[in-house]
């Protein structure tokens, strides 16, 4: 299958590292020391053609950091056993660490401003006007330039070291599992694909490995974990003044803490959606109990295999039905070889977009296998970059969307693609088994997620009262028997699976950026649902509005208000019908 895989052209970024690394090194030494000498221009009374030069110095600045810094990632995506690729990459931080901190005399000058000196200013720069708000909004929680230059260098030894000694600990973990008679010893990655196996005991098997190696180091990585928290709480709230740790990351979102109540508490109060959902599987696959590692449990349907073509073509097809233009623009991104999907040795697992900057189509990786999941995943790859192609138009600074709309593109591609195979299935059998994906998913980047972070919260207030790891526990297994209620049974070695999810150690919080975006393009879905047509010019609005505004003034014009519950629940309105459809279908 390999050979009819395509594989993605660096060439536009960079057409030899070697060679054009030092070339562009050493311009972008020349236009950061142009920069910094217009550093005594900056003065509340600085000309609007001046400003804007600057901010324009900015952006090419921006442009050739993300461009060094994109060609070095994937080309170790490509394979990370190529020593060349990693020493580049090595090379390529080393040189942009010592960059960035250059730029910061800018933001601590804007923030110097008054309102209405920065009103002026922003006023007559309006492509640039959220990125200058977003540097105002964390004003107050901003630190002198030589303390911040001293946070930067203290964090790559600090927080940064703390987040890579997670890694290096859990990594290199090899994990043993007893299957067909004899003991297998897999890597995480491997030993996860089994809790997707027909047998149960296979099931059990993989989640007993997983938590019996992390708890036999819980006394290493739950105290990385207390140490980390504790390190966003003395910068976060100490020096830096926030209300509370998960203000940092709103703040950081641009959503206010109401709004994120809203999301969470909407997930709490519905959790019994889920909870019936289970009770269906269960019948669905005939067991006499369902536990907490049934979850994944795969129904027994032959196996659909997909050519790349046939799943390009059913992609394509689902985006062409909703919009010519979304089509367009991700068969744009495979005719400019931009796609990635051949399988080899050494080539990163999972799948990702790049966007490198405005006006340059994105680079997607997957790994295609033929399942039916690689054709979801291709089509919320490409999600992610009409996402980008859309935001073109807007500077290098502000044509990122925002961490909770992030998702948004990818995510309603995803939908437009199950809605397109569940409305032209005709087999019981087939149709059971999407939607048994569709709710695993979102139960996975939704429900999952949010109770990751209400469980963040509760450790980190318990953590400054001097919890130990076993209370930590004890905790995080009193939300899951709240997320899965009487009817799944939860073995209590799941009690250590916070120790195993990353974003908790290196991002607090970040996980309500999940469910944030799985929720809303639900609740946008069930729109397009009652809306038809006159939907669609609104939602390519928002996706053109790429970073260029808060996510709630971008999801105004569609009537969502992010603070209210009632907004919400219209995703959790998505999920039930999913549940009823599935209860209509029983095989």
């Amino acid at each position: 299958m390999s050979a009819a895989l395509p594989s993605w052209d660096l060439k536009e970024l960079l057409r030899d590292p070697v060679k054009d690394f030092p070339r562009i090194e050493k311009r972008l030494e020349s236009e950061i020391t142009s920069l910094e000498k217009h550093r005594i221009h900056l003065k509340p009374s600085i000309s609007h053609q001046a400003f804007l030069s600057i901010l324009k110095q900015i952006v090419t600045i921006t442009e050739h950091m993300n461009t060094l810094g994109a060609y070095a990632f994937l080309w170790v995506a490509e394979n990370t056993k190529n020593q060349a690729a990693r020493a580049f990459e090595n090379q390529v931080q080393s040189r942009l660490a010592t960059f960035s901190p250059r730029l910061l005399f800018f933001d601590l000058w804007w923030q110097s401003l008054t309102p209405k000196q920065a009103s002026r200013l922003s006023t007559q720069a309006i492509p640039y006007q959220y990125y200058l708000d977003t540097l105002t909004r964390f004003k107050d929680h901003t630190l002198g330039e030589a303390e911040e230059r001293i946070m930067t260098l203290k964090n790559t030894t600090g927080r940064q070291a703390l987040e890579g000694l997670y890694g290096v600990a859990t990594n290199s973990l090899t994990f043993p599992l007893k299957y067909q008679g004899r003991t297998k010893h897999l890597t995480r990655e491997q030993l996860m694909s089994y809790v997707r196996h027909p047998l149960a005991s296979v099931r059990q098997g993989a989640y007993e490995s997983l938590f019996n190696i992390y708890q036999a180091r819980r006394d290493i990585l739950g105290d990385l974990y207390k140490h980390l928290v504790q390190d966003w709480v003395n910068e976060g709230l100490q020096l830096r003044q926030y209300a509370s740790p998960i203000a940092v990351r709103n703040t950081a979102n641009d959503l206010p803490e109401k709004a994120v109540d809203a999301l969470l508490s909407t997930c709490r109060k519905n959790v019994n959606i889920f909870q019936q959902y289970f009770q269906l599987k269960k019948r669905i696959l005939k067991l006499k109990t369902f536990h907490r590692y049934d979850l994944y449990a795969p129904y027994a349907t032959k196996s659909r295999r997909y050519t790349f073509l046939q799943a390009k073509n059913m992609v394509m097809e689902a985006y062409q039905n909703f919009s010519p233009t979304l089509a367009d623009l991700a068969t744009r991104v495979i005719r400019e070889h931009h796609v990635d999907a051949t399988i080899r040795s050494g080539k990163m697992g999972g799948a990702f977009c790049y966007s490198v900057r405005p006006k340059q189509t994105p680079y997607v990786l997957v790994n295609f296998t033929g399942e039916a999941r690689d054709v979801s995943t291709l089509a919320h790859e490409l999600g992610h970059a009409i996402h980008a192609m859309l935001a073109e138009n807007h500077p290098a600074l502000t044509f990122h969307s925002a961490l909770p709309l992030a998702e948004t593109a990818s995510i309603f591609g995803e939908q437009l693609l199950s809605d397109s195979l569940l409305s032209q299935e005709r087999d019981t059998k087939a149709k059971v088994s999407l939607l048994l994906g569709q709710l695993d998913d979102a139960y996975a980047t939704i429900m999952r997620q949010a109770f990751f972070v209400l469980f963040e919260r509760e450790a980190h207030r318990m953590i400054e009262q001097g919890a130990t790891i076993d209370e930590l526990a004890n905790v995080y297994l009193t939300f899951l028997q709240e997320q899965f209620g009487q009817d799944v049974n939860v073995g209590e070695e799941f009690r250590w699976e916070w120790l195993t999810i990353p974003h908790i150690y290196a991002s607090p919080f970040y996980c309500y950026s999940y469910s944030f975006g799985n929720l809303l393009v639900l609740a946008l879905f069930q729109q397009y649902k009652k809306e038809g047509e006159t939907f669609i010019p609104k939602y390519l609005k928002l996706l053109a509005g790429g970073g260029s505004a808060s996510p709630q003034a971008l999801l105004t014009p569609l009537g969502v208000d992010c603070s209210s519950q009632k907004f919400w629940q219209g995703g959790f309105t998505r999920i039930r019908a999913l549940v009823n459809e599935l209860e209509q279908n029983l095989p």
